[in-house]
């Protein structure tokens, strides 16, 4: 016991400590009276400490084509935008001012400026009330599928459907088949286009499209006016064989307006033959010294009757039965292509900014609406004052997505303007094709447009992250 005592070496730890590995530590202690027991904590490994080569080989290809697809060709995009059309002369900032004083790249930075006004806003505002209206109604669903449905279809099909839509011609445009038939609902169709005289006839040109007699006309004397050059599409379906007027002796004036051509030939001109129709509804006037002093309209076998102050007056043909008929609107001319290419991306894309608007919409408490409702609020003070509010998040999300996309549309303006018009619908994405690789190509001004492009594109996406970022943080 005494030698245990002074070598210390078989003497019992302490009640406090325990014996790990040669070495004495403190053991737990018991909670006191009053006191919760304390927990152990596992030691954890480090994750970014023991597998950061691993993290770096799963990041390496999305890195590697990160830097292959976009940061070189920024880079080099840059670079290049300071050299001349060869790349071998450096040229500063002669291709920036190029943008600036060039009319067609004006032209580009001008529409460009309004689609990005005009498109995602009328798609927004569209989508919303797309969405709005078909909350609380039974097909809501197959319409916003309908609406939708654009969005399957490609920026080149699009093109495509709208280049026949926009038409010139009102048998293949449908957007002037609809309009030229509520003019002519509304306003009289010319009735003989392309009519016309022939020399030995005895009518002459009077300017502005009219067509007057050759010598003045006299009580008692029918009247003959012949022309030739009618369409058969344009006859009269109810017009009737052409005769000589029956004479009258109390001064009137008479006379015969037909169609001198008789088909399959052998016709007289100046003579009215068997088989030739009247102009029915061919518009005649009596003139004396510039003045109108009396009209008619010629029945279905082209015959008509003027009063007797027409005695000694030519009779003029007006240029109002010969003009061409209404042929709608030049939706793909300079003033108007435009605003046409940007309804087609409107149809595509409305249905786009419905769809998010209708999700968010769906998000809203709809306690608060009705107690709006409750407190007498209309449903347009609960749309402008408690539902627009509310989906602010959701419209600038629309907004901002597709300011973005507008910047960059290319497909629906190359495909749907046509070669005429082409300039005047000009955007900065189809000018930098054209700048790059058309016939004149310069990739000094291309790249230029380029970094343009990226310029315009960084603010809208800088705040779009930064509105994320405040999203996160709520």
């Amino acid at each position: 016991m005494t030698t245990a005592a002074a070598g210390g070496a078989d003497e019992a730890p302490p009640a406090d400590t325990q014996a790990r590995g040669g070495t004495s530590v403190p053991a737990p202690r018991e909670p006191g009276p009053g006191q919760l027991p304390t927990r152990k904590v596992p030691s954890r490994k480090s994750v970014t400490g023991t597998r950061r080569v691993i993290a770096a080989l799963f990041l390496l290809p999305a890195l590697v084509l990160l830097g292959a697809l976009v940061v070189y060709p920024i880079v080099y995009s840059v670079y290049r935008s300071f050299f001349d059309q060869a790349g071998t002369g450096f040229a500063g900032l002669d291709n920036y001012k190029a943008l600036f004083s060039d009319d067609t790249i004006r032209t580009a930075i001008k529409n460009n400026a309004i689609w990005v006004v005009l498109a995602p806003t009328v798609s927004t505002v569209l989508g919303l009330i797309f969405a709005v209206l078909t909350e609380r109604i039974r097909w809501g669903t197959a319409f916003k599928l309908i609406v939708f449905m654009p969005m399957a279809i490609s920026m080149l099909a699009a093109g495509i459907i709208f280049r026949l839509v926009y038409d010139q011609a009102p048998e293949r445009g449908v957007a002037n088949a609809v309009w030229v038939g509520v003019h002519d609902t509304f306003s009289e169709s010319a009735g003989f286009p392309k009519a016309h005289p022939l020399p030995v006839h005895p009518l002459k040109a009077a300017g502005g499209g009219s067509f007057v007699t050759k010598v003045p006309v006299r009580a008692g004397e029918p009247v003959q006016l012949p022309l030739v050059g009618v369409l058969p599409a344009k006859m009269p379906t109810d017009a009737k064989p052409a005769r000589v007027p029956a004479a009258v002796n109390d001064g009137r004036i008479t006379g015969t307006a037909w169609l001198d051509f008789t088909q399959g030939g052998g016709g007289k001109p100046n003579v009215i033959d068997p088989k030739e129709l009247g102009l029915k509804g061919i518009k005649v006037e009596a003139v004396k010294d510039g003045e109108v002093v009396a009209s008619a309209t010629a029945g279905a076998d082209g015959t008509f009757t003027l009063p007797a102050a027409a005695d000694g007056a030519e009779l003029r043909l007006p240029e109002s039965n010969f003009k061409e008929p209404y042929n709608g609107v030049d939706w793909l001319g300079p003033t108007l292509v435009t605003p046409g290419i940007i309804g087609s991306y409107v149809w595509m894309w409305a249905g786009f900014a419905m769809v998010l608007i209708a999700a968010g919409l769906a998000g809203l408490p709809r306690e608060l609406l009705e107690a709006a409702r409750v407190d007498g609020a209309n449903e347009w003070q609960v749309f402008r004052r408690i539902t627009v509010p509310m989906l602010a998040p959701v419209l600038a999300v629309v907004l901002v997505t597709l300011m973005i996309n507008v910047l960059k549309v290319f497909d629906l303006v190359f495909i749907i303007a046509p070669g005429s018009s082409q300039d005047d619908a000009n955007v900065l994405a189809l000018q930098l094709y054209r700048s790059s690789f058309g016939t004149d190509a310069d990739l000094g001004i291309g790249s230029a447009i380029a970094v343009l492009l990226l310029l315009l594109v960084v603010p809208v996406m800088l705040f779009n992250i930064r509105r994320i970022r405040k999203e996160g943080r709520r």
